[in-house]
């Protein structure tokens, strides 16, 4: 891989990354901009190692699978229980896409890294008001 070729797919992980922090902090979210940016671009550095280490002899997969779990733990870390609910799945499940969304993107498939962008802001912004209302809708009472 050449230099100009590993910049510009650690550029887009790290471009990913910034518009996938800069909608969970406009959200207000703990793990917001600077989180996914780091997120996807250590993902990223991660798999663009493990790629110039196993042109020629190697399997890839092994680096990527410890990157997932490794954002696993960091993810575990986000979430945590206050009486009967639970706080952080979603910010959690973010940085998780965030992971392999630089992955892909250090894989050098741009469209799936825009694709995948796309997604993950579409699912964090448009399903969030039909997740609020479903959560503070009425129980039906008891028969």
């Amino acid at each position: 891989m050449t230099d100009l070729e590993f910049t510009l797919r650690l550029l887009t992980a790290l471009g990913a990354g910034m518009i996938i922090g800069f909608e969970r902090q406009w959200h207000h979210k703990a793990a917001g901009l600077r989180t996914n940016t780091l997120v996807a671009t250590g993902a990223a550095l991660f798999v663009l190692l493990s790629i110039n280490l196993t042109r020629e002899n190697g399997d890839v997969t092994r680096i990527i699978g410890q990157v997932v779990t490794g954002i696993g733990f960091l993810g575990a870390g986000i979430i945590f229980k206050e009486g009967l609910n639970i706080y952080g799945l979603t910010t959690a499940a973010t940085v998780w896409c965030s992971a392999a969304i630089g992955s892909i993107a250090a894989a050098g498939y741009y469209t799936e890294t825009l694709l995948g962008v796309v997604v993950i802001i579409s699912v964090n912004s448009i399903l969030m008001p039909l997740d609020k209302w479903l959560t503070n809708r009425k129980s039906p009472p008891d028969q």
